[in-house]
Order: structure tokens, then sequence, then C-alpha cells
């Protein structure tokens, strides 16, 4: 068992060490994939292990952090299935050379290395340096075409995150004073479960300063609102690939956090202070995605900004923190991940068939490429929440649950705004689709290997849509860990 804890960190780093010493070449582009399949192969081990597993008193697995590497392993797998095809492509146009697609792969399996290591942290504080990690490795992804926009991308990112994770760091610190001044022993003071079981101990008006700069220091890496304006410009200058991983993975490993301490700061203020934060967070992420939606002219932005929109419903959903809603949110972190994978996968193609991520430059794509149209399309059913796609009945736990809770005006107001992003969505994606192509009649194609992860992450969020009895347990023992109420 302590082989499948750490597999699913050695495996991405030894798939980066494997692209630094051999490169990007046909022998080792497939590198990352296999890695990233060992890497869901050990989550699924470690999700039937039935109990959590510690490690050196630093690495803890149990149902939620096993729930998180599930995820991140599936959108791993299915951003380096695509990966060769994509790379190929930009080899071919001379958009890349060869040493930046070696520097691709290390920093692509890097920055999987980190998230993992930041989901199976026992300790606050080594959680706190794999988001972190992620950071700086992800700014170098960001910047990856050296444009002047992708350059500006980086940094806007780098500079807000930095605060956001600096705030985060003065929040732990403060748990850690509240802890030593309860009594724990130092090094107890920064473990997660240890701070739960003790959290009835820790000064209360400490622990709501503490509240506050987690919230929003997390929040931050997570795209909620206020301090979310990195993620449209990092999300459109990344490789597909790449923003597939943040949108589907990086930003819920950041709610991860949140629900990692908001299991802490209930115990020690009853759930009154994390609802109003997250509320509050909710709704102004779906108000600022509706806004900025409505007259958006690129649609990797526009991807970028519906990003937005589901960490709000997930803030939402944790808010309310009954079984119902948080299972909802369980499945709703797996369901965007599959499904916004799709969609940046799909959209990269478009974007190098293209040369253009303007809404204004897609016309007819139904004509010009009937397969890229189909899971392009799909992949907005699945994103605004259409049957039979997971994300439907996700949102439906999240209402239903909120309803039930005494939320129901947040969930009116909830349900208005994604009226409006539904239709601004909506009506952007018809004109890519149905547009008249006009005098370009270029053909938009998606290559095999690349087609091959797009469907099976449709398929799978449909299926999922449909039945969750393959990971009902594991959802259900993720929500008892997240604070679940009844």
């Amino acid at each position: 068992m302590t082989l499948a804890v750490l597999a699913p960190v050695l495996l991405p780093v030894l798939a980066a060490g494997g692209y630094w010493l051999l490169g990007w070449n046909r022998g080792t582009a497939w590198l990352g994939a296999l890695a990233a399949g060992g890497l869901l192969a050990s989550a699924i081990v470690l999700s039937g292990a039935g109990q959590a597993v510690t490690l050196w008193g630093l690495l803890r697995v149990d149902a939620l952090s096993s729930f998180m590497l599930v995820v991140i392993g599936a959108v791993s797998f299915l951003a380096m299935l695509a990966s060769p095809a994509y790379l190929a492509a930009e080899l071919a146009a001379g958009h890349t050379v060869p040493r930046a697609a070696r520097r691709y792969g290390v920093l692509t399996q890097t920055f999987i290395a980190a998230m993992t290591l930041a989901v199976i942290a026992s300790n606050l504080g080594v959680m706190w340096v794999a988001i972190e990690a992620t950071t700086i490795l992800t700014a170098f992804l960001v910047g990856f075409h050296k444009s002047k926009q992708a350059t500006e991308a980086a940094w806007k990112y780098v500079v807000i995150c930095s605060v956001g994770i600096v705030l985060a760091f003065l929040g732990i610190v403060i748990v850690h004073y509240a802890a030593l001044h309860a009594g724990l022993a130092t090094p107890a003071a920064l473990d997660g479960a240890t701070l739960a079981r003790h959290a009835a101990g820790l000064d209360p008006g400490v622990m709501r300063i503490a509240a506050v700069l987690l919230v929003l220091g997390f929040g931050t890496k997570a795209g909620l609102a206020p301090m979310h304006a990195w993620l449209p410009d990092a999300h459109s200058q990344a490789p597909a690939p790449v923003s597939a991983l943040m949108s589907g993975v990086l930003l819920s490993v950041a709610f991860y956090a949140i629900l990692r301490v908001k299991v802490i700061i209930d115990a020690a203020l009853g759930p009154t202070a994390m609802r109003i934060l997250l509320v509050s967070a909710a709704l102004a992420s779906l108000a600022v995605a509706a806004a900025l939606l409505l007259g958006q002219r690129d649609y990797k932005r526009l991807l970028a900004y519906s990003s937005i929109e589901h960490m709000g419903l997930l803030a939402l959903g944790a808010a309310i923190g009954t079984r119902l809603a948080l299972v909802a949110v369980l499945l709703h972190i797996l369901g965007h991940g599959l499904g916004k994978s799709a969609l940046f996968l799909s959209s990269g193609h478009i974007n190098q068939a293209v040369g253009s991520s303007r809404i204004d430059a897609v016309r007819g794509l139904v004509l010009r490429s009937p397969l890229l149209a189909g899971t392009f399309a799909l992949g907005l059913l699945a994103l605004l929440g259409m049957p039979p796609f997971s994300l439907f009945a996700s949102e439906l736990g999240i209402v239903r649950a909120g309803f039930s809770a005494g939320l129901g005006w947040a969930i009116a107001l909830a349900l208005l705004l994604m009226l409006v992003i539904v239709a601004a969505v909506g009506q952007h994606g018809r004109r890519m689709l149905l547009g008249s192509p006009g005098t370009t009649t270029q053909a938009v194609l998606l290559p095999k290997t690349a087609a091959v992860p797009v469907i099976a992450a449709l398929v799978a969020c449909a299926i999922l849509g449909i039945t969750t009895s393959p990971l009902n347990d594991l959802l259900q023992g993720a929500a008892a860990i997240a604070g679940a109420t009844p």
C-alpha cells in the first residue's frame, strides 16, 4: 500500500526525468500518458482500500483524497493522450521547437506530481507548498508560446496567484498559532485530521481571521471572485492540453484545499462563518461569469469564464454542506474536469486550424469538420448542464440541497445567473457551429489520437450522468470526510 500512496507522485516525476534525459520524440511522446494511466490505476487501488492510509505523518490518503486522485488521473490521462498530436501540429507549423517540446514534457509531469502531492498531504504546510509549486510550474506553461499576450498572461497569473497564496500562508500560520495555544504539540499543529478533532479548543476570534484569509487565498487559485482576474488570460494562452489540466484539475485541487480547511473551521466556529464566505464568493463568481460571457469574443476565454461559473457552483454546494450537496459537489468536480477537457482539447485543434481564438474567425464548423463540431457541441451541452451529462445531475443535486437547507434565495439568484450564462454560451456556440463559413472552406481536422481522448471524456461524462454506481461508496465516504451534515 505504501507503493500505491507514493506512485501518484513518483510516476509523473519519473516521466519528467525521462523527458529531461531523452527529450520529446516519437519514442518518448507517450511517456506522459503512461505515467498518467499508472496514476489513475493507483488512485483506483487506493479508492478501494476502505480505510485511510497514512505515511510518515505527512501523507494521508482517505476517501476524499482518493477521489481527487481519480479526478487528477482521469483528466491527466486525457490531456497526455492528446499532447502528442497537439505538439506534432505545433512543431509542423513552426510554432514551437523540439527543445520547447522537451520542456513541455518536463513541466507538465512535474505539474501533475505537484497536484497529486497537494491532495495526499496530511500536513497543511506541505499542501500549501505543493499548491505554490503548481503556480511556479504552470507559469512557464502559460507562457509556453512566448508571444506578448502569453508573457503578459504568465506574469499576471504569477502576481495574482502569489498574492493569493501569501494570504493562504498567513491563514495557515494563524491556524498553527491557534493550535499551539490550544495545547497541540508542534508536529500535530498543522495536521488536518488532528486539527479537525481538536478544533473546538481553537480560539474563535483567531479562527475567524484565518477563515477569511484561507478562503481568499485558496479561492484565488480556484478562480473564485473577487480574485479571479488571472484565470481567463492564463487559460486562453496556455497550450490546449495544459488548459485542460488547469481548468479541469488545478482549480479543483485549490477548491479541495478549501474543503479541507472548511472542516476545521466549521468544527471551531460552526457552519455559519464559512457559509457566509462561500455563498458570497459563489454568487460573485456567477455574476462575474454571466456579465463577461455576454460580450465575449474569444472562445478560449469563453471556456475560462465558464470555469469561474463552475467554481462558483462548487462554492455554493460547499456552503450548503449537507451530504447531498457535497456528493453533488464532488460529482461536479469530476464532471467538470471531463467536460472541460473535451472542450479545451477540441478548441486547441480549432485554434491550430483557424489560426485565431476569436469567435468571429470560426464559422460553419459543422460543415468544415463534422466530428470536431460534434465534440465541441456536446462539450458545450455538458458544460451547460444538459442531460444526460453528469453536470446536470450534480447541479440538480446542489439545487435540491440548497432549497432543503433554507438557502432558496441564493439558489434562485444562482439559477437566474446560470440562465444568462446558458443564453450567452449557447449564442456564441451557435455562431461558431452553424454560422455560414463564407469564402473560408478549409477543413478543420481532428487527428485520431486527439479524437480518442475527447470522445472518451464525453462518454465518461454521459455515463456518470446516467449512473454513478462505480463511485457511489467513494462519493459517500468522501462527502463524510468533507464534513457533510445530514
